[in-house]
């Protein structure tokens, strides 16, 4: 999350009169789109505007989102759109700031269910993803060459094609009331494999720090409830992909390696 384009509290009442705002309220994080958090008298909202073209990619999105919602599953549904703006039901709760052991118990439930509904989705290739490596190692390469010898390997990044994930739960993707966990920002999800989604949420909730107590904790609780089991070996494998995936990603986008050094 966070603000590329700017709108007034006038002007998103002149987008959605019905609504009545009464405040505004910008995020600070993220690197792709814009979003605010928007306040009626009683409600809050999410408001969005993709910084991308991705048209055809939001419609699947809110698709999706209404799919798991019906599943059960706790994600932020689509309400309104007009004019390239998105306003979505925000979830009850907060960001976690210091990871428990029920944290990831939840983070696991909530992704073997994922999965679960996600394998009755037909899966398109993930070779947009895997044109965005090459050009990142591309630059990357010209740019920052000594980091650019830590991802060379990705040249081979295919992340196979054999399920929709979301690829992207990083803690700052979930919210948390109590023990209920809910999960947003599915407008990336794609093509890939569930050790990697795995993987990716391992990282985000920084379980290495943990010894590898959280690694097991989360395993074990995601194969009590799924047919396809994940192994320790395929997981440890896939999360030193991925944290070298999402570092470039960020070299490439903020042209420096600041903010790829905390996933090296």
């Amino acid at each position: 999350m966070g603000v590329l384009t700017s709108i007034s509290l006038n002007e998103l009442n002149q987008l959605f009169p019905s609504y009545k705002f009464l405040k505004i309220l910008p995020t600070t994080s993220g690197i792709m789109d814009t979003t605010y958090i928007v306040f009626t008298q009683d409600k809050s909202y999410i408001l969005k505007k993709y910084e991308r073209d991705i048209t055809q990619k939001i419609q699947e999105d809110i698709k999706l989102l209404n799919y798991l919602k019906s599943a059960g599953l706790n994600v932020p549904i689509c309400l309104d759109n007009k004019d390239e703006w998105y306003i979505y039901k925000r979830l009850k709760g907060k960001q976690p700031s210091t990871i428990q052991a029920y944290h990831i118990q939840a983070l696991a439930r909530f992704i073997s269910q994922l999965h679960k509904q996600t394998a009755q989705i037909p899966c398109l290739s993930n070779k947009a993803v895997e044109d965005e490596v090459l050009e990142a190692l591309r630059y990357t390469k010209t740019q920052f060459f000594a980091y650019y010898k830590k991802f060379e390997f990705l040249k081979d990044f295919t992340n196979t094609h054999n399920h929709l994930i979301h690829g992207d739960i990083f803690k700052d993707n979930t919210i948390f009331q109590g023990h209920k966990i809910g999960v947003i920002d599915f407008i990336d999800s794609s093509c890939g494999s569930l050790s990697f989604d795995v993987a990716v949420a391992l990282i985000g909730f920084d379980t290495q720090i943990h010894n590898h107590h959280y690694i097991d904790l989360f395993l074990k609780t995601y194969n009590q409830r799924t047919r396809k089991k994940l192994t320790k070996k395929e997981v440890l494998d896939k999360m030193y992909i991925a944290s070298h995936y999402y570092a470039l990603k960020r070299v490439y986008k903020y042209k420096n390696t600041l903010k790829a050094k905390e996933l090296l």
